[in-house]
């Protein structure tokens, strides 16, 4: 399955942390990550990478990985600017094997971290649906927590890309953008009832986080030059109190 990377060539060491965690957390994950880069040539070969030279601006970074593409491809959507700490993996490797089965579900997305508004009733449609393991699963009313790690049909990242401005001027203006845009009723995307993911964040106002450049020295990963400052504070998703206590059975 084809990982679409939104990033850019500053985040090199970013995005080469989260495919590390990827390969230690799940070592035989089905994905071939798709990393675009401007300037900046692969330093080295991997096997489940593939770079792209795309250009600069955020929107058409995400066309271009895209092209040629159908709407209807299966994808796995992964910002660098998350790192999953936890993965429950049997449970993820069912979703993934449910949704490309013969009798795949007629969906278009599952998050599998319910984390921050996927625990309010307000975020979700009230429509559940049942896969082939009897594992609930809960429809999510709008495009909240878009930025998480899921499976989504190929037409969601689309749609959304589409309707954004050519240029945007921080990532931040993003998350203003998708709350902006309503999610069409043809767009069936869900949520775990269970959390099965714990993902960090990787930089909070462009300087690294705590819980980020910890990972990065205890893995062996040279620190960006351009971490000049690091945050005093974590950013977790997923490890509310009552999150683990679900994540873990």
């Amino acid at each position: 399955m084809k990982a679409i990377v939104l990033t850019y060539d500053k985040y090199r060491t970013i995005t080469d942390h989260m495919i590390f965690k990827y390969d230690q957390l799940w070592p035989n994950h089905p994905f071939q990550f798709m990393v675009p880069f401007q300037e900046l040539s692969p330093l080295m070969a991997h096997n489940n990478v593939d770079y792209i030279k795309t250009s600069r601006a955020i929107k058409s970074t995400i066309i271009e990985l895209l092209r040629g593409m159908d709407d209807e491809e299966w994808i796995y959507w992964c910002i660098d600017d998350k790192y999953p700490i936890y993965l429950n993996v049997p449970r993820i490797e069912s979703i993934f094997q449910w949704l490309l089965g013969k009798n795949g579900p007629k969906i278009d997305g599952i998050l599998f971290c319910r984390a921050r508004q996927m625990w309010n009733k307000e975020f979700l449609s009230g429509i559940e649906i049942i896969d082939n393991k009897r594992n609930k699963y809960l429809e999510r009313r709008d495009y909240h927590q878009i930025w998480i790690h899921q499976f989504l049909r190929v037409k969601i990242i689309r749609h959304l890309f589409e309707l954004f401005p050519n240029e945007i001027s921080n990532a931040k203006t993003m998350d203003e953008i998708i709350m902006s845009i309503i999610k069409p009723m043809s767009h069936h995307i869900y949520v775990s009832m269970q959390n099965l993911a714990i993902y960090g964040e990787s930089t909070s106002r462009g300087i690294l986080t705590r819980n980020c450049y910890n990972s990065l020295v205890e893995n062996g990963f040279n620190i960006p030059a351009w971490s000049t400052e690091i945050a005093s504070y974590d950013i977790i998703i997923g490890k509310q109190e009552n999150e683990i206590s679900d994540s873990i059975k």
